[in-house]
């Protein structure tokens, strides 16, 4: 006999095994008759918790952004780190590490799963613009930024830095690296903060996940 799951259980039971599929299978090659099998619950307990496969590509895809808004969070409310540090490591903290996070990432950069990849990028926006701009508007009170619109400010700079997703754009080497220079001054200008204050995102915005040396994998 099945042993009996609270809601919040089962549901997270069901992201598990449809997150394993959609990064070992594929998400166009799994089934929700696959979901059912490997988890081993009747169709109607799925539909109880979702209405489709794609509406868990979206569950499994958010609770990626939450995690990190958790993430981002943590640091933001770090009062021994200063906002410059601060905003480093949210960004750090938003780089995928694990190896399931890299392949959940290569999933969404497929052509079939652009509604779902425009999805994501949406939300992680959403969720990240209220924490930067509270790391944004300590930067003011410290006196290493100076801008007028820390939330706005915020806001564009998370949808600039779209530029660099190599699942919509496909750069030259050389072409990267002159858009990382030039969104790093973009950041201290719209900021009002010292030239060479964001040096360190040339390197993180011209490295390819997946491609960083040294790299474990955390399977």
């Amino acid at each position: 006999m099945r042993t009996s799951k609270n809601p919040e259980e089962r549901r997270n039971e069901i992201l598990d095994v449809a997150e394993t599929l959609f990064t070992t299978k594929g998400y166009g090659n799994t089934t929700i008759n696959d979901i059912l099998q490997m988890v081993g619950i009747a169709k109607g307990t799925f539909y109880y918790y979702f209405r489709s496969k794609e509406d868990v590509m979206d569950a499994v895809v958010i609770r990626f952004i939450d995690s990190g808004a958790e993430a981002a969070k943590m640091i933001a409310a770090n009062a021994n780190l200063e906002a410059p540090e601060k905003i480093f490591q949210i960004i750090m903290a938003q780089n995928p590490n694990a190896s399931r996070e890299k392949r959940m990432l290569e999933e969404l950069h497929d052509v079939h799963n652009a509604v779902m990849h425009q999805k994501s990028l949406v939300e992680t926006i959403r969720r990240l613009t209220p924490v930067l701009t509270d790391v944004v508007e300590q930067g003011l009170a410290e006196g290493a930024f100076t801008t007028l619109y820390p939330r706005e400010t915020v806001e564009f700079l998370l949808v600039a830095q779209l530029v660099f997703d190599d699942g919509i754009f496909e750069w030259q080497p050389q072409e990267l690296m002159q858009k990382a220079i030039a969104f790093t001054h973009m950041i201290e200008t719209s900021l009002g903060a010292e030239p060479g204050s964001f040096a360190y995102l040339h390197e993180r915005l011209t490295q390819s996940p997946g491609n960083e040396k040294g790299e474990e994998s955390d399977e």
